[in-house]
This record gives structure tokens, sequence and C-alpha cells, in this order.
């Protein structure tokens, strides 16, 4: 009698990586089918107003002067790329968009790990932490405007270490630290609850482990939590980074783009709006597109998260 042989444990492993695999591209495939009305549409709404600025943006044109629209190629970017304006505005972007975004990263994890962690009132603790967020943006902005403010605000009455007469919209870097801060206090929320999500996909046998094998709270913090949460984190800078870089609401109310606190987005809407340079503007709003696309890609780089593997996929 001849006995069964079992098969090779090599071709068990690719059969179930092959079914594995089989199972993810379905998963793609419905989620292209799922998602590709919503892309359809987003496009059609989208694609013309930037395909409209890219045609603009190669013409001299000014809206007061509509007869005298002149073809010019790429002579508008050039305008703006040797602009020092340009790039005062673009470093004053970026240090707002990495200020707020490293320090509400830091605060939004601590205000996950309170919501994830806390069982007395969570609800209520929850909806607490998430109002900033609830709070239109130029609302926000006129109420730290008021904060800060000269004569009526109590920003100066409540820091020992500031005159009472000081003027916080009377310089620079003072007028830069009151925008962060309406920023970081408007959007934190949004960070913790991003954190949030991710933190409830630690595995708590993991912690546990960690905990019975003698690992302090720093080390689960480094070792097992941070790690588990990488996509996560990457998402909820990548989201962050890129609104924080259209920053201009709280640049429009709190300060006009006074004391060189200026950022692209509100040049944007100087030369287009203010100025009907709609020639300068819309080049200014397709350099705005591809800057993001390049930040995006860069943050995604950054962080090297294989989303396939952090679905569980591979």
């Amino acid at each position: 009698m001849t006995a069964t042989q079992a098969p090779p444990k090599d071709s068990t492993t690719r059969r179930a990586k092959a079914i594995d695999s089989d199972r993810a591209k379905a998963e793609n495939r419905l989620g292209l089918r799922l998602v590709a009305p919503a892309v359809i549409l987003m496009l059609l709404i989208t694609a013309y107003p930037m395909l409209q600025a890219l045609y603009l943006s190669l013409f001299r044109y000014r809206l007061t002067v509509p007869d005298d629209r002149e073809f010019i190629w790429f002579s508008n970017y050039g305008t703006v790329l040797t602009d020092p304006l340009f790039w005062q505005d673009t470093w004053n972007t970026v240090l707002i968009m990495v200020v707020t975004v490293a320090v509400e990263l830091v605060i939004g994890f601590a205000f996950a790990m309170v919501m994830h962690r806390i069982v007395f009132a969570r609800g209520a603790i929850r909806t607490s932490i998430l109002i900033p967020y609830g709070i239109i943006t130029v609302v926000s902005a006129f109420a730290w405007q008021f904060a800060f403010s000269l004569n009526n605000g109590f920003v100066n009455g409540w820091l020992p270490f500031v005159e009472e007469n000081f003027n916080w919209f009377g310089d620079h870097w003072p007028a830069m630290f009151a925008i962060m801060i309406s920023e970081i206090w408007k959007t934190t929320p949004f960070m913790a609850l991003l954190l949030l999500a991710g933190l409830s996909q630690v595995s708590e046998d993991m912690l546990e482990a960690a905990q019975v094998d003698g690992a302090t709270w720093w080390q689960r913090l480094w070792k097992v939590i941070l790690p588990n949460m990488k996509a996560a984190i990457m998402v909820a800078v990548l989201f962050r980074a890129l609104d924080a870089y259209r920053i201009f609401d709280n640049i429009f109310v709190m300060t006009r783009g006074a004391q060189e606190t200026e950022s692209v987005s509100f040049l944007t809407y100087r030369q287009s709006i203010e100025q009907v340079q709609l020639g300068l503007g819309s080049a200014l709003s397709v350099l705005l597109f591809l800057s993001v696309l390049l930040l995006a890609w860069l943050i995604v780089k950054l962080f090297g998260v294989d989303l396939a593997a952090a679905r569980g996929e591979g």
C-alpha cells in the first residue's frame, strides 16, 4: 500500500500567497468601481477651472482692460519666480505649515491617547476636545484677533512676561505667532481625530505582551504604538500639511498680509481679486497646485508606508 505524500510546504505557501493576491486584486477592482463615480464627478467639476487657470496663465490679462490681452507664453511664471515677494510668501507658508503640523501632531497625539484611554464620561470629553474644529475658521480667526488685540485683548493680561501695551500685530514674528496659535487651536482636534482612529488599530495583545516582558511606557510607545500607527500618522500629517500649506482665512482676518505675513494663497488672492491680474493670479494658482502635489509626494516618500501591508494584504 502506497502512502499518500503531503504536498511540499513551498507549494502550499505559494498557493496561499496566490489566493491572497487574487483576493487583494478583487478587492482593489471593487474599490475602483465604487469610487469611480465620485472621481469622475470631481474631475468634471474641477477639470475646467484647472484648465482655464492654466490657459489664462499664458496671457497678460487684466480684467479692467479685457481687450488688452496678449499671449506671452510662460512670462508670468518667470515674473512670479523671480519676484522676492513670492519667495518670502513661500517661506511664510512653509514655516506656518511645519510649525503648526509639528505642534498639532504632538498635542493631537496626547488628546488621542486621552480619548482612547478615558473611561469616565468618554463621550463628553471627546466632544469637548473636538469643539474647536467645529467652529468656522473665519469665526475662530476673529476670536483670536480679538484675543491678541492691543486695546481689547486678554492675552497680554494673561501672560506675565508680556507688557500690557504690547502690539502683537505690530511686527512680523509676533503676528506670525498669533496666526500659528489660531491655526493650532482650530485644527488640533482634526489631527487628534485621525490619530485616534489609528490608535484604535493598535493590538492590545501586543501592548500586554510588551508590558509582561517588562517594557516601560515609553518603550511601549516607541516600539509598539508608534510603529503600528505609522500609516495613520502619515495620513494625518498629509491631510494637515496640505491644508496648512493653503492657509488663507486666518491671515485674511488677522493681518490682511501686513507685517510680511502673506502666504502664497493670500498673494494669489491679491493678484486675482484685488488687482484683477488674471494672468499672474492664474500662474500663482498653478504654481500653488503643483507645490501641493510635490508636498504630498514628499510626505508619502518620507514616511515610506506600504499601504497594502498596513491593510494586511502582504
